[in-house]
């Protein structure tokens, strides 16, 4: 198989074969990128360790489809919705508790019979990725210099937010079925389902086909190189390659149980077990603040509801059992019967509360299983972010504890393919499960070639670029208190726009402070008052004004607006004088008319 492969990228890669062969047809001329793409693939490929295993074999699934369906296992297949965020933590409290509510309602539409899986990556973007979208192109002009200050004062706003790491969030959901076209009509009909929760909750998402589904693997397994992932379904039939080879990391080390080497990067993955009685909102939000590459991941499971309040009876039953048998005791032992173990006690009631939610309340029981996967560059500063992980989970009273010697499973869990290998869940109810919301702030970061800056979000610090010609409502408002920086925004954006954009700006200032600005861009100051040398004539008549409507009917409406506010009064103009002055306009027009030159005006 390796000598086919080898003969096929010689001729693909024009190079002279060893003996006669007959030329390959290709659909497409590959570029550089892409032979070398290929060349890395065939040599991961080939290359496996002493014990005949490879990096290949780690990655836990059988086969991808284009259209994004993935078989994880003989009879398991899987999908992947990308989702946006929304505004959660900045919104009131009604507005929290109606998402909140929604969020609920979400999760109660998964049966037992779909498990599904959250993902939260937030992994680090080369530096060129944001440098270009902010980057102002130099025009050749006298303003180049301002064009590269005003970049550099982007590039250190950028800086000092976390716009260095890009935050993706999945939602990934698998069924059971015995081949794919059983699985595909089904995975089709929760899609659907899927995405039309999404959008009541006012929450943007797609399906990611198969390359897309590879490209983010691919960034998961490559956090070291930040390489762009190139890859074409064509390519796999002549090379004999699959599509882990294209994905696959230089190499995985679990030498020791604490953690792993995936290329040149540490990680290691630990799962949350929570300790304590109620949770906050802010726990999973305080995780995805982190200044570091990190991926959180909720496995979700739901039981039968019929089956959960089966066991929730069962182990009500054997917790009266035990305090009938502590009765007896106390009465064979000459004290109290009513004194019985506060821990018999406090999980009788915590137990028949759950019952009464889950018969009387709209809530389900889910197991979870939270996984948290810290990375770094050495060692010791995949310590320092282990630690802050561990301060963010005992914040909220609850313990990460590191998976020894299940860092392979652990990581492969931690992959938005909706495969769980690690058996340690935490059975919680509806509304406990959606306190892990997975909403903080909506961003707003447009890539646009006309996209001007406006600030940093207060919760994200992420810049915020927007081209306001994309949205629905292209107008502005700027308010706040004196002071507080309204005039410096306008400025800022009339800049902005100037050096980037070819837009016409035009500036009403009563208060004379725009001046300095429009002459340092070489603009134009008209100064109207009443003791200015400048003027404007009312009479001014541009007969390319209106298509529909004559222009000289709209110059005399304007007229006799004008002259009725002059007179003013209690009565204001006449119907004789309006028709005196409608009159005399025509005519004081008509030589203009007849030779339409502005001299003539």
């Amino acid at each position: 198989m390796f000598t086919a492969m080898k003969s096929w990228l010689r001729r693909l890669l024009g190079k002279p074969e060893e003996k006669t062969v007959h030329p390959v047809k290709t659909k497409k001329k590959l570029s550089r990128a892409d032979k070398k793409q290929i060349e890395a693939a065939i040599a991961r490929a080939n290359r496996t360790d002493k014990k005949g295993k490879s990096a290949q074999d780690s990655i836990p699934y059988e086969r991808m489809w284009p259209d994004g369906i993935c078989r994880i296992s003989d009879s398991h297949y899987t999908k992947t919705i990308q989702f946006q965020d929304i505004n959660y933590q900045l919104s009131q409290n009604e507005d929290k508790t109606a998402i909140f509510e929604g969020w609920c309602d979400f999760l109660n539409y998964f049966d037992s019979s779909i498990h599904f899986q959250l993902s939260f990556l937030n992994l680090a973007a080369s530096e060129e990725t944001f440098a270009n979208s902010i980057s102002i192109p130099p025009q050749g002009d006298a303003f180049d210099s301002i064009r590269e200050e005003y970049t550099t004062m982007l590039q250190n706003q950028l800086a000092r937010g976390n716009n260095g790491l890009i935050k993706t969030k999945y939602l990934t959901f698998g069924i059971d079925a015995d081949s794919i076209k059983a699985a595909k009509p089904r995975l089709e009909r929760i899609e659907t389902d899927i995405l039309n929760n999404f959008k009541r909750l006012g929450v943007a998402a797609r399906t990611l086909d198969g390359k897309e589904r590879l490209s983010q693997l691919h960034a998961v397994f490559h956090m070291d190189e930040q390489l762009p992932f190139q890859f074409e379904w064509d390519w796999l039939a002549p090379s004999g390659l699959s599509t882990k080879d294209f994905i696959a990391p230089s190499s995985f080390e679990f030498r020791t149980g604490k953690q792993f080497r995936m290329g040149k990067k540490y990680g290691t993955v630990s799962f949350l077990q929570i300790l304590a009685p109620e949770l906050n909102d802010r726990l999973l939000a305080d995780f995805l603040d982190m200044e570091s590459s990190l991926i959180v991941s909720m496995h979700i499971q739901s039981v039968d509801q019929v089956k959960a309040i089966k066991t929730v009876k069962r182990k009500i039953t054997d917790l009266d059992r035990s305090k009938i048998e502590e009765q007896k005791k106390a009465v064979r032992a000459g004290y109290d019967m009513d004194i019985i173990p506060s821990d018999l006690a406090t999980y009788g009631s915590e137990a028949k509360k759950l019952l009464q939610d889950l018969q009387s309340r709209n809530e389900r029981m889910f197991l979870l299983t939270f996984l948290v996967l810290n990375t770094a560059d050495n060692p010791r500063q995949l310590g320092n972010n282990i630690f802050q992980a561990g301060s963010i989970a005992q914040k909220y009273n609850c313990q990460l504890t590191r998976l020894d010697f299940q860092q392979e499973e652990g990581l492969m869990s931690c992959l938005p393919l909706g495969l769980n290998q690690i058996e340690i869940q935490r059975g919680l109810t509806t509304s406990s499960t959606a306190i892990f919301v997975p909403f903080t702030t909506q961003e707003l970061f447009q890539n646009g070639k006309e996209a001007l800056y406006y600030g940093i979000n207060a919760l994200s610090n992420n810049l915020i670029m927007v081209d306001r010609k994309l949205l629905k409502n292209p107008n502005g408002l700027i308010l706040g208190t004196p002071g507080s920086g309204k005039s410096f925004s306008a400025k800022r954006e009339i800049a902005n726009c100037f050096l980037l954009t070819n837009d016409d700006v035009i500036i009403c200032d009563p208060e004379a402070e725009y001046a300095p600005l429009v002459e340092r861009l070489h603009g134009q100051v008209i100064k109207i008052s009443p003791t200015s040398t400048n003027y404007i004539n009312p009479m001014d008549l541009n007969l390319d004004y209106s298509d529909d409507e004559s222009p000289l009917s709209l110059k005399s409406d304007f007229i006799l607006s004008l002259c009725e506010l002059i007179v003013g009064g209690k009565d204001g103009l006449q119907p004789v004088q309006k028709t005196i002055i409608d009159r005399c306009v025509r005519l004081v027009y008509q030589t203009y008319l007849n030779d339409p030159r502005p001299e003539n005006m």
